[in-house]
């Protein structure tokens, strides 16, 4: 039997029952589009947090200003005042895998152009904070280590600071007051968007860390140093070399808790990616029940139209039909509808996709491995729960066939 001849009889059995063949696609359709809608959402997810990630910093490691033990109780972080512009240069001298340090403070200012006023928050970094934090300018110029070395009034707005002043315009070149302290722009950064927690990751002002230690915060110490490892491998050996140094810098004794932490941002982001994965195990496993039903639906219709096929059967296989023949048309019933049921699910499933990501504003990434892995799976389903009927046809005595009424 040829397979347009096994096609032309699947259509015109399911064709018989329409309303049944459409009700037994629909669990298949909705396991299918479910799935896909769910590894969709999860694909974007992950490719979300990957963003992040990259947004962080170049293989970042975070030196944080710790606590302090006062009349034996442990103060918040940023209140000891250990970490110095000395501690930043020894990080760079003596932990080999650390390629660049930018030391950094930070507060809250009033920056004035013209009629603008806005309240946003400021950091005194190094020039090596572009490297150190991945991020570009898209206008002008980072400030230089002789602005840090002679602390020059000049400044680097975040993207958002800068529209916030100058709208259109291009702000380079343009002196703006931050509290009372005139500073002349000499660029402008990229635009890096909202972070993991929503906070908008371009709002901020970036200053020569000797400038912005002296001129706005009044202060002698550091509140961070941002580290940048060789490579992702080398992060946590890097942690523990800095730890090492620092403890023997700031003179600690063997009993005594360190008073600078040591933090590592991507940790976080990877255990919220650890945990979209496992939501979208389940999803996709709450999803496949979908594909059991139909799975079922099949087998039931299938043994229906055993039954109410048998003379059928009867007739074909005395005409000259072997069980194989009958078995391998039965069992092509079921993949039809299964695979019937898979297309209809992918269409479902890149549409609901779709939907979601214009309405909810979510991201979605439709992969084409998943598109084959619905394919696959849907013609597993038909085999699977189309088995049993077909063998049950086929094993059909011809003689008891042709008399069943």
């Amino acid at each position: 039997m040829t397979l347009p001849d096994l096609v032309n009889i699947a259509v015109a059995a399911l064709a018989r029952n329409k309303l049944r063949s459409i009700l037994t696609t629909v669990g298949i359709t909705i396991g299918i589009g479910a799935v896909i809608c769910t590894v969709a959402i999860g694909n974007g997810a992950a490719d979300q947090i990957q963003q992040q990630l990259a947004a962080l910093g170049d293989n970042l490691v975070w030196v944080e200003s710790g606590g302090r033990n006062v009349q034996g109780l442990r103060t918040g972080n940023d209140a000891n005042k250990s970490l110095t512009l000395d501690d930043a240069k020894a990080i760079l001298e003596d932990v080999p895998l650390i390629k660049s340090v930018s030391p950094n403070v930070d507060g809250r200012v009033q920056i004035v152009y013209e009629n603008q006023n806005w309240n946003t928050s400021f950091r005194g970094d190094s020039p090596d904070y572009l490297d150190t934090r991945r991020w570009t300018l898209a206008s002008g110029s980072m400030f230089s280590r002789h602005d840090v070395d002679t602390l020059a009034n000049v400044c680097v707005l975040g993207h958002s600071t800068g529209d916030i002043l100058f709208g259109s315009q291009d702000g380079v070149g343009q002196t703006i007051r931050v509290n009372q302290l005139p500073c002349t722009v000499v660029g402008i950064l990229d635009a890096k968007g909202t972070s993991a927690d929503g906070r908008d990751q371009d709002d901020f002002i970036l200053l020569p860390v000797t400038t912005a230690m002296h001129k706005l915060a009044g202060k002698e110490w550091l509140d961070d140093i941002y580290c940048s490892a060789v490579s992702p491998a080398a992060i946590e050996p890097a942690q523990q070399q800095i730890a090492r140094l620092m403890r023997q810098r700031h003179k600690l004794r063997a009993d005594e808790p360190d008073d600078f932490n040591i933090r590592h941002p991507e940790d976080a982001l990877k255990a919220q990616q650890q945990a979209s994965l496992t939501m979208e195990i389940m999803l996709a496993a709450i999803a496949s029940v979908s594909l059991l039903v139909g799975g079922i639906g099949i087998m039931n219709i299938m043994l229906v139209s055993v039954t109410e096929r048998t003379r059928e059967i009867g007739v074909r296989m005395a005409i000259g039909a072997t069980e194989r023949d009958v078995q391998i048309q039965f069992l092509f019933e079921a993949v039809f509808v299964s695979m019937l049921g898979g297309a209809t699910g992918i269409a479902l499933g890149v549409l609901a996709s779709a939907g979601f990501s214009s309405l909810l504003g979510w991201t979605m990434e439709l992969s084409p491995e998943a598109l084959i892995i619905a394919v696959l799976f849907s013609t597993a389903i038909g085999v699977c729960f189309g088995y049993y009927p077909a063998k049950k046809a086929a094993s059909l005595d011809p003689i008891e066939a042709l008399r069943y009424e």
